[in-house]
């Protein structure tokens, strides 16, 4: 999905197995993406250029299409929820850097103002 995005002209996408596997529309979305979700089936329709945004991976599979999409957009995107990401691909990041890709792994830290006592 997040290579259609770029794609000239619409494409469909339809789920046939989880129900819940379009919960990342909105966070491609945010970065430029026109995606309509009707049902089980998204219309995906091309954009020139994706932005980068502060996204969050809900799964596995969201994730790592916003990992994608990221590396596609331009401008710089803050991934959260890699925890789904790890679970699947072991040191990412280090091999997208292997292929030349500018990522980095960043630990979020939690203000004090935010930690219940």
């Amino acid at each position: 999905m997040s290579l259609l995005t770029l794609c000239e002209g619409n494409s469909l996408i339809t789920e046939t197995v989880f129900e819940n596997r379009l919960h990342h529309v909105p966070e491609l979305n945010r970065m430029g993406a026109d995606i309509r979700v009707k049902g089980n089936t998204a219309v995906v329709r091309g954009v020139p250029l994706l932005s980068g945004a502060p996204v969050i991976g809900s799964d596995l599979r969201a994730s790592a299409a916003l990992v994608i999409a990221a590396l596609a957009a331009d401008g710089i995107s803050t991934i959260q929820g890699l925890q789904h990401l790890d679970r699947g691909y072991e040191n990412i990041e280090q091999k997208l850097r292997q292929l030349g890709a500018r990522v980095e792994r960043i630990k979020a830290e939690i203000e004090p103002s935010k930690v219940n006592t």
